[in-house]
């Protein structure tokens, strides 16, 4: 039985930017990036900014501070580029730009994946954390990754972790 923590009381619709990294995927062939702005959006969310980009050090560097410059962004969440093939670098960019790390959101998620695809959890680096006042995700680029993350995760927590970052 899943507990759940106390409840938010008070509504609130966070701003979500959305980003899919990939070498491959354009946005309109992009499930995953579809899927996590459906999510966002049924959970009254809202999504004011979408693109996808190439698996690139430096690209991704300037997709995160670029969206860290707008104020109508609360929470950019990243899919793709996670794993450890040599193209995988959202993982390398946000752990060395993240100014805190939720490292229970990537423990959590590893842990919830094994439960689903076994093993091969270990392969994830999923990371969550803080960056220029911004809640970032980083998650798996598959379409079952971001189901688990999202509606496990990101949603039940979003707007308690949104306040606390504020110092609400």
């Amino acid at each position: 039985m899943t507990q759940i923590p106390h409840p938010d009381l008070s509504e609130m619709t966070v701003n979500c930017a959305v980003v899919t990294v990939s070498d491959t995927r354009s946005a309109e062939t992009d499930q995953s990036g579809v899927l996590i702005k459906k999510l966002l959006k049924d959970a009254g969310h809202s999504v004011v900014a979408y693109t996808v980009i190439k698996d690139d050090g430096a690209k991704i560097v300037l997709q995160i501070q670029a969206f860290c410059d707008r104020e109508d962004v609360d929470v950019i969440i990243f899919s793709g580029g996670t794993g450890i093939s040599p193209r995988d670098t959202t993982y390398d960019v946000m752990e060395s730009l993240l100014d805190r790390i939720l490292p229970g959101f990537g423990e959590i998620f590893r842990f919830l994946s094994y439960q689903e695809i076994g093993s091969r959890a270990i392969a994830s680096r999923a990371v969550a954390g803080v960056y220029k006042g911004k809640l970032v995700f980083s998650l798996p680029g598959s379409s079952n990754a971001v189901k688990l993350a999202v509606e496990k995760l990101i949603l039940p927590e979003l707007v308690h972790l949104v306040k606390q970052m504020r110092g609400e």
